[in-house]
């Protein structure tokens, strides 16, 4: 099973030699594809041979790209991600409304709860009106709690003057771990088969990726957790790397402990049977300890 993730900062030579990635850089070192989970090429003075990346895709390791500010940019996704893919895409176009709104409550239903447990841990009072918007939420959330709960949700945990909207460390950090979530949803949506644009909720011309943006809404607060318990005065490399750490993060899903990759793994699966079901029971949420 796969589970290193490697981070190239620096210029540096990548290609592919009998199973291994060879990092040539001062010195040469070798990472043998199949420990290989996610793969970030965080800077721009990076070369990377055809074969490797041909492999790399193979292998369905997680490519992300940075741009000139260190900040993901795009990523590698595999045309063929699961080889009944056809079949997949015909399923998940077929998806009715019904089920996709049934489905797309218990995630808010969750992200919420979620949100209230991080308010909990920090022993805010607002956590109680989070809770109160769960007993309110209306069939696929036509009332907007998800809305009304993350303007309380932000303000409890980053103080009364913040907002999503500011150019700030805060959320810089916030935008650079989500972004770090959201890659992991778009690999698991296609080498399930699925494609990425098709989204429950999320239905943005410009986004492509608004079936990853739906299913990531309840890891959020994993990121949150994170940002608050740094403290930052400052976003850059270092704090890059310390918000890395949540790919190999515990939570616990069906009853196991699981890295925070193989639970992504876990969770996308159950909404894909709960979707082609038609059964919201099936959906496996994580536990974890904010």
């Amino acid at each position: 099973m796969s589970w290193r993730t490697v981070v190239i900062s620096k210029s540096a030579k990548l290609d592919y030699q009998l199973g291994y990635m060879v990092v040539r850089q001062e010195t040469v070192s070798k990472v043998h594809l199949s420990e290989l989970s996610v793969l970030i090429i965080e800077s721009t003075a990076v070369s990377l041979t055809c074969a490797l990346l041909s492999e790399l895709t193979k292998k369905k390791v997680k490519v992300i790209f940075c741009d000139e500010k260190r900040n993901p940019s795009s990523e590698l996704i595999s045309y063929y991600g699961s080889h009944d893919t056809s079949v997949k895409v015909r399923n998940q176009i077929a998806w009715t409304d019904d089920i996709k709104q049934a489905v797309w409550t218990e995630i808010v239903s969750e992200k919420i709860r979620k949100q209230a447990q991080h308010l909990d841990a920090y022993d805010k009072k607002e956590a109680d009106m989070l809770y109160e918007y769960i007993s309110e939420l209306e069939f696929g959330d036509a009332t907007n709690r998800e809305g009304h709960a993350a303007k309380v949700y932000f303000n409890a945990l980053f103080g009364m003057d913040f907002t999503r909207t500011q150019e700030n460390c805060i959320n810089a950090a916030l935008n650079y771990g989500y972004s770090l979530i959201l890659s992991l949803f778009t690999r698991e949506i296609t080498a399930n088969g699925y494609i990425t644009q098709l989204g429950l909720f999320h239905d943005n011309m410009f986004n492509q990726f608004n079936l990853a943006s739906d299913l990531m809404e309840p890891f959020r607060p994993i990121i949150d957790s994170k940002v608050k318990e740094m403290e930052l005065i400052k976003f850059e490399h270092d704090e890059k790397m310390s918000l890395l750490s949540i790919y190999q993060e515990n939570v616990i899903i069906a009853g196991r402990n699981e890295y925070l990759i193989n639970a992504v793994k876990i969770y996308s699966r159950s909404v894909f049977d709960a979707l082609n079901e038609k059964d919201v029971s099936l959906i496996k949420f994580y536990d974890y300890e904010l």
